[in-house]
Parts: C-alpha cells; sequence; structure tokens
C-alpha cells in the first residue's frame, strides 16, 4: 500500500503567514507540520508516500530533500546531534515522491492525480493539516496504525472519525452508522451507512466527522471517476466513497483516540504549537512554569 498526502491547497485561512511559505511547513516548535505527517505514515507501515503538489509548494520537496552543505558545515563544526536531526528527518526505509496536481479541483481530484503513481492498488489518504497527539504524547498517536492493521484483517477500507460540535458539522464531512445505537468509543470501530459532504445542522445524521485519515481499497479509483462535481464545485472524496457505499462496499469508521488539532486555521495551529511544547523534551518543563506564571498573573488580575 502506498500513502498519498495532499499538498497542494493554498492555506488560505492561515494567510498571510502562507502567503510564501506552505501551511504544511509551518512549524510545530521545532518541526515542520509535514514532518510529523510523515512519520505518522511511517509508523504505521508503510514506506512509499506520495505527495500531490502545487508549483508554489517546492519548499516541502526541498525539506525532504539532501542539504549537503549544511550538513557539511555541522560535520565540520561537530554538532553531531544536530546533523543526525537532519538526516533523520525522512525516516529510514521511506520513499517520498512529489506529483503536481494541475489544478486545484478539490480533494478527490487530488488523490485521483496520484492514481499514475499508486496505480490500481489499495491507497492510505492522509490529510497535512489535521495533525493528531494521542493519549497525552505530543507527536505519537496509534490511531493510523490501527486502522492499517483493521484494514489487513477485514480488507474493509477504514476511515478516522471524531465528534464534533453539532453547530461545526457544516464544516466536514458527517457519517451516518449502521447502528446508531451503538456505544462507539476512543479506539472504537464501527459500520458506517452513508456519508453526507458539509450538511446542514439539521441535515446531519450524525455528529461525527472525517477526520483526514483514509485507508481505502482499490475499488475508490473507479468511483473517483465517477464522482460528479460537488460541494464547492470540487470533486468531493466523500462523495466517492458515499457511491462506494451504495454499491455494497463495506467501509468501517474508527474512533480517534487523542485529539486532533486542525493546523490549517489559526486556533487549531496555536494549539498543537501549546501542546507539543509542553511535552518537548527540551523546553516542555519551561514551557509549562510559563503557563502556569501567567494562569496565575490572570488570577491576580482578576
Amino acid at each position: 500500500m502506498k500513502a498519498v498526502i495532499p499538498v497542494a491547497g493554498l492555506g488560505t485561512r492561515l494567510l498571510p503567514a502562507t502567503k510564501v511559505i506552505p501551511k504544511e511547513m509551518l512549524p510545530i516548535v521545532d518541526k515542520p507540520i509535514i514532518q510529523y505527517i510523515v512519520e505518522e505514515i511511517a509508523h504505521a507501515g508503510i514506506t512509499e508516500i506520495i505527495l500531490v503538489t502545487h508549483s508554489s509548494k517546492n519548499p516541502i520537496e526541498n525539506h525532504f530533500d539532501v542539504h549537503f552543505e549544511l550538513e557539511t558545515t555541522l560535520e565540520k563544526r561537530l554538532k553531531r546531534s544536530l546533523l543526525e536531526t537532519l538526516q533523520q528527518i525522512t525516516p529510514n526505509n521511506v520513499k517520498i515522491i512529489q506529483i503536481r496536481q494541475g489544478q486545484a479541483l478539490g480533494l478527490g481530484h487530488a488523490i485521483l492525480a496520484a492514481y499514475p503513481v499508486v496505480g490500481d492498488h489499495d491507497v492510505m489518504v492522509v490529510l497535512p493539516d489535521m495533525l493528531l497527539e494521542n493519549e497525552g504524547h505530543a507527536g505519537t498517536n496509534t490511531n493510523l496504525k490501527k486502522m492499517y492493521e483493521a484494514y489487513q484483517a477485514s480488507g474493509e477500507s477504514q476511515i478516522l472519525v471524531h465528534p464534533v460540535p453539532k453547530k461545526d458539522v457544516v464544516k466536514f464531512g458527517v457519517v451516518d452508522f449502521v447502528d446508531k445505537e451503538t456505544h462507539f468509543t476512543a479506539g472504537d470501530q464501527a459500520s458506517v451507512k452513508a456519508l453526507v459532504e458539509k450538511p446542514t445542522v439539521d441535515e446531519a445524521p450524525s455528529h461525527f466527522a472525517i477526520t483526514g485519515r483514509y485507508i481505502l481499497s482499490r475499488s475508490i479509483w473507479t468511483f473517483l471517476q465517477q464522482t460528479p462535481i460537488g460541494t464547492q464545485d470540487e470533486v468531493q472524496l466523500t462523495d466517492a466513497l458515499a457511491l462506494m457505499l451504495k454499491e455494497g462496499h463495506a467501509l468501517n469508521a474508527h474512533h480517534l483516540k487523542g485529539i486532533m488539532y486542525d493546523c490549517g486555521q489559526k486556533l487549531g495551529y496555536m494549539q498543537a504549537n501549546m501542546a507539543y511544547a509542553l511535552h518537548h523534551p527540551e523546553i516542555g518543563r519551561d514551557m509549562r512554569q510559563f503557563v502556569d506564571a501567567c494562569q496565575a498573573d490572570e488570577k491576580v488580575s482578576a
């Protein structure tokens, strides 16, 4: 199985920071967002990753390339710890391939752009602005790995979901479950009956939203090719999955265990930086003291 990361988006919700810097290259403490995503995929056991890019996204490609001059300088200055950090940016045995998306016509279109590289095979899709924190340990999670294990055991496509406030369903693809009475808790799986892309509050079949992690059988390629342009004049992956369900293909929802940060918007990006900083081995203790000091100042002011 190969993994596809669509990175061709313009990051308009984070302007002006993303005017010349891809949103995927914005740092979470000391690593860009995209590096955490690649590490997560590698941890799940995937060794070939396709980046679906745009002409403005060269910094992403450069990040995963060898910087000979910088590495030579660090070696000469005996800064071997930093050198090792640079050399570990791309996980061992992982190959990263770039392919351009000619037009920005939605997530479904971006995934189709990777078809010539993936071929008629199963595919993992990971969105780069959804960053996961698991069980209180920033930067580590097991959700994608467990989804892949479930797929290998059953052969049934998997999506990651998490509960959102009812008013926020309009921002997401929303899941309708086969058994609506199922007690669905973190780490559990449930069968999906239908999907709705960005429904109104009244139309939403549940408050569980798709969370940017998909493991899909090869049949998805046929349905992506059949999917018409939909919401926001784009080819929506959710619509292709809905077609797949109507044709009788199984789809399972995996309940997120941990926390999801939407780093494609300002609040989520800042929350992720704070959470990861608090757990960082170098600055975590000082960051905690800083937060405690700020809280003490607020109490005094109040």
